[in-house]
């Protein structure tokens, strides 16, 4: 019974902080977030910063900040899926966690652009997806290259 009662709180440790952020992103895909909505923040920022911008000049930086935030987004979920599928084993790294985080993360990022479909302000875009979903798979890129430096650089300290 106490190895069950452990082993739901080791579930809810590592898939708490995925579902809370699949929150987050959800909330991020409604009107509040639209892009005229975030111009009104990003505006006077970008203004201040480069008084002397054309409203071309603007548009195109405006859009690029909001598709580094779609990859912000995703790369924090990308982390957090290997997290929650690596779960409490004493393994570093497996091809399957990866895998698996990048199939969860191009299919929330696939819902996440339907669920868009459905506000007025926020149109569906497979390219969204796209976008959505290379942030999850530069965090298992990021992984893979963090665990090979550690592994690497704990042998040459051994070796020493």
């Amino acid at each position: 019974m106490l190895w069950r009662t452990m082993s739901n709180r080791n579930h809810i440790k590592y898939w708490l902080p995925v579902i809370f952020w699949m929150g987050i992103i959800f909330c991020m895909s409604t009107d509040s977030f639209s892009s005229e909505n975030t111009s009104r923040i990003i505006g006077p920022i970008l203004y201040l910063l480069f008084p002397a911008m054309s409203p071309g000049d603007f548009a195109l930086l405006h859009g690029l900040i909001r598709k580094a935030g779609h990859v912000a987004e995703y790369f924090a979920l990308g982390l957090l899926l290997f997290r929650a599928f690596r779960g409490a084993s004493l393994q570093k790294w497996q091809l399957s966690w990866t895998i698996a985080a990048v199939v969860v993360v191009v299919i929330y990022a696939l819902s996440d652009e339907f669920h868009q479909s459905f506000v007025a302000t926020r149109t569906a875009s497979l390219v969204d997806a796209g976008i959505d979903s290379i942030g999850g798979i530069l965090a298992q890129l990021v992984i893979v290259f963090w665990y090979r430096c550690c592994r690497n650089s704990r042998a040459t300290k051994a070796d020493s």
